[in-house]
């Protein structure tokens, strides 16, 4: 889960520019994104471990030499280290799976919160990539069609939420416009072949 978009047959996460969907069989377009989570289960618990480790065995000799309100502060502080390592890890298992079909597109996000599904006419929806409100924030990609919106990518880098906006909006078109999917597969190789 390393990567934050698979980028077609070629999942290559030192190129996040190239953001390519997996061709379906009948012709739709899939784009799965993944949130970067570094931890895995066993790497979370061993980081946990070596520090609570050099944490108590610190408390411990200063609890030896009469100073023992220090173990119960060092246990405060384990027990928001495993806190943040489980919402981060939580954080981490977040995905969005962003399917463009010749009638719609329907975005599905599945979160440590539960699952939401959205789906638009492909004819009448909009692709937009909202400016941040303030500097240091991130943009806002998102879907928008009759007045519901859907923001795809939140937590993808800046360079990978815009190739992924560019792309969709590829596939997409504009309003009362609708692209054939096929033409922009072929586009989309010939992107690739002269980038080589």
């Amino acid at each position: 889960m390393n990567s934050g978009v698979a980028l077609g047959p070629q999942l290559s996460p030192t190129s996040p520019v190239a953001v390519d969907p997996i061709v379906e069989d009948d012709g739709t377009r899939r784009f799965e994104l993944n949130a970067r989570c570094s931890l895995t289960q066993h790497t979370a618990r061993v980081f946990i471990a070596t520090i609570a480790t050099s944490t108590f065995g610190v408390a411990a000799f200063f609890t030896w030499q009469g100073y023992w309100p220090v173990l119960p502060f060092a246990g405060l502080e384990i027990a928001l280290l495993i806190w943040a390592v489980r919402a981060s890890m939580r954080a981490g298992s977040e995905r969005q799976i962003i399917i463009v079909s010749p009638d719609s597109v329907s975005v599905q996000h599945y979160s440590a919160r539960g699952e939401r599904h959205a789906v638009f006419p492909r004819h009448w929806v909009k692709v937009k990539l909202h400016a941040p409100l303030a500097a240091q924030h991130p943009s806002r990609l998102t879907l928008e069609s009759h007045g519901r919106a859907c923001e795809v990518g939140r937590f993808l880098t800046e360079d990978e939420r815009r190739s992924l906006a560019v792309r969709l909006k590829q596939l997409v078109g504009n309003v009362n416009e609708s692209p054939a999917l096929q033409g922009n597969l072929d586009r989309g190789a010939d992107l690739r072949a002269s980038r080589e």
